[in-house]
């Protein structure tokens, strides 16, 4: 038994073809060959994995062609529900969005900073839902949940993209509040039309470098198979956790970025707060102090809902790593709060109110 061992493993040595390891006797079982029975991350293998897995150790990551993407629940019935639900929330986060948009380019006394901004906000958050829930809807109703590498890339690209962009553009709109509010006399001057479009410019900017450099920095690197992504899109956290790399620098880079990206806007949005609500605190009216918090309270809402799990998405440390809790937080700042977006900013503005009635009257005389 042990020379015919000896003769399959020498075989394999001289070039020549080596059998299955299952004609191989439990005795020729070195501890090398046991320890090969075990991924990067200590898990048991099947036989079937650790070929995949073996034989994606030689590959760079321009050979993966497609990744899974499992989703939420792999049972039907709850599949069926979770698309059901969710294919009416993108339908009307569309259509509400997409009436503020409407809105604000009828009517002509929304024809200001504030609300250009605001319209800018609605576009962006209806790509921002675009980029993730046409795909997780596919993949709730379709057997093969897959994305090829390519879509991948785009995906998680875009959806940086428009994920910088709101965060830096929550901030330009508390600086056009504070303007509003602290010098009223010199908004018309210093929130020209052609200075707001300066602001969106360098929003877009900045956010097409940053997602750049995320997207580069998590592509370049190898990865494993089965490739198995936990999770309903191709965000950062979930799909470096497949890398067969060490991915401490990633780490690092990102708690960089997220510095830059989501503390340093976030700052400047509470400044402004601070200078505007101790200007508020000037006003001698009741009625002229309410009105100045009402144009804020909308803008102070969105920015909790968004920026607080964003940070502890993208700020936190890759051991804390849990794919089940990721996904409530990319729901929540990616649908929830482009859903939520045109209800709280027309259910607390007469000025939206007023414009919705004047277009449906206008148009139901017509």
């Amino acid at each position: 038994m042990l020379l015919l061992t000896f003769v399959l493993r020498s075989q394999c040595i001289m070039n020549v073809p080596c059998p299955d390891d299952n004609l191989i006797t439990p005795f020729s079982r070195t501890p090398f060959s046991m320890g090969r029975d075990k991924d990067r991350r200590g898990k048991s293998l099947s036989p079937l994995n650790m070929q995949i897995t073996m034989h994606s150790f030689g590959k760079d990551n321009s050979s993966v062609s497609e990744f899974i993407l499992l989703g939420f629940s792999s049972e039907s019935q709850v599949r069926i529900a979770l698309f059901l639900f969710f294919l009416l929330l993108y339908l009307v986060t569309l259509l509400g969005n997409g009436l503020i948009v409407t809105l604000i380019y009828l009517d002509s006394r929304l024809h200001t900073p504030m609300y250009f901004f605001l319209s800018v906000l609605s576009l962006v958050d209806m790509s921002y839902v675009t980029t993730t829930v046409p795909q997780m809807l596919v993949n709730m109703v379709w057997p093969r949940r897959t994305i090829s590498w390519g879509a991948c890339v785009a995906q998680m690209f875009i959806f940086l993209v428009l994920g910088i962009a709101e965060c830096v553009l929550y901030a330009v709109m508390a600086y056009d509040r504070y303007v509003a509010v602290c010098f009223p006399l010199h908004y018309t001057l210093l929130m020209s039309r052609p200075c707001c479009i300066k602001m969106v410019t360098v929003c877009g900017s900045i956010s097409i470098a940053g997602s750049l450099v995320y997207t580069i920095f998590t592509m370049r690197l190898p990865y494993c198979g089965p490739y198995e992504i936990n999770h309903f899109f191709c965000e950062v956290p979930a799909v470096l956790k497949l890398a067969c790399a060490d991915t401490s620098l990633n780490d690092h880079l990102d708690f960089v970025l997220g510095f830059l990206l989501l503390l340093v806007p976030l700052s400047l949005i509470l400044a402004s707060y601070i200078r505007i609500f101790a200007s508020i605190l000037r006003i001698r009216s009741s009625q002229g102090r309410f009105k100045s918090l009402s144009t804020c309270a909308s803008h102070i809402t969105m920015v909790t809902m968004f920026y607080g799990p964003a940070m502890m998405m993208y700020m936190r440390p890759g051991s804390w790593y849990d794919p089940e809790r990721d996904k409530k937080l990319a729901l929540f700042y990616n649908v929830v709060s482009a859903f939520l977006n045109p209800i709280i900013y027309s259910l607390r503005n007469k000025d939206v109110k007023r414009a919705f009635l004047k277009v449906f009257t206008v148009t139901g005389t017509a």
